[in-house]
């Protein structure tokens, strides 16, 4: 039985690694081209942080302005959050129902509107 881990070789006289090079890819690999450099600010963007606050735990992820697409209505101020402005998508992580109920009612907030949030007790 041959062993399906090991790539295939190509045909000999055929394929890019016979023809003097790689040119950039891998032989025996389909798809395989350059590599795209990697964009620091969107990796970073991407990874939520959690924050303590007197009304909880919060999960807090940095959406910048590139990758804002949808109008949105900040829960600090009431206005909207329009496309191609940078701000905070916040969920609850001590969600009484769990993380995946935290999560399904994340918000989106101005950076500003989240920093001076007030704490309300009822």
């Amino acid at each position: 039985m041959p062993r399906s881990n090991r790539p295939r070789r190509p045909a000999s006289g055929k394929g890019p690694a016979a023809k003097g090079g790689l040119a950039g890819k891998v032989a025996g690999k389909k798809g395989n081209g350059e590599v795209p450099e990697l964009d620091l600010e969107r990796a970073r963007a991407g990874i939520a942080r959690r924050e303590s606050a007197p009304d909880g735990e919060w999960m807090v992820r940095t959406m910048t302005a590139r990758n804002a697409e949808k109008t949105y209505i900040c829960p600090g101020c009431s206005t909207a959050v329009v496309p191609g402005v940078a701000h905070l998508v916040v969920w609850k992580d001590d969600h009484l129902f769990g993380a995946a109920a935290g999560l399904a009612e994340r918000r989106h907030w101005h950076t500003n509107c989240w920093l001076s949030r007030t704490y309300r007790y009822r």
